[in-house]
């Protein structure tokens, strides 16, 4: 289901719809940007990507990785530091 329409003009340009303003956050001179994802056109705001398609660029072939809590990610670092440099605490 559309959330809002917009008509474009001879010149090529469309108006953005007040409710896509406010859900997106754009005010006079804000920049969208379109990109195509599985056979669709996605408008978001310039430089709101998510980590997960930051990954997507970096790695294409790669799964993102998992969801880590604070305390597994300082378990992770704890483990790497004693794997490099022995079992001291």
């Amino acid at each position: 289901m559309a959330i809002a329409q917009s008509r474009l003009t001879a010149q090529g340009q469309i108006s953005v719809p007040s409710e896509i303003r406010r859900k997106l956050g754009l005010a006079p001179g804000s920049v969208i940007e379109w990109e195509e994802e599985d056979g669709k056109i996605v408008v978001r705001r310039a430089g709101t990507s998510t980590w997960d398609d930051v990954h997507r660029a970096l790695f294409p072939e790669k799964e993102p990785a998992t969801a880590r809590t604070v305390d597994e990610m300082d378990e992770g670092i704890r483990e790497h530091v004693r794997r490099k440099h022995g079992s001291r605490r």
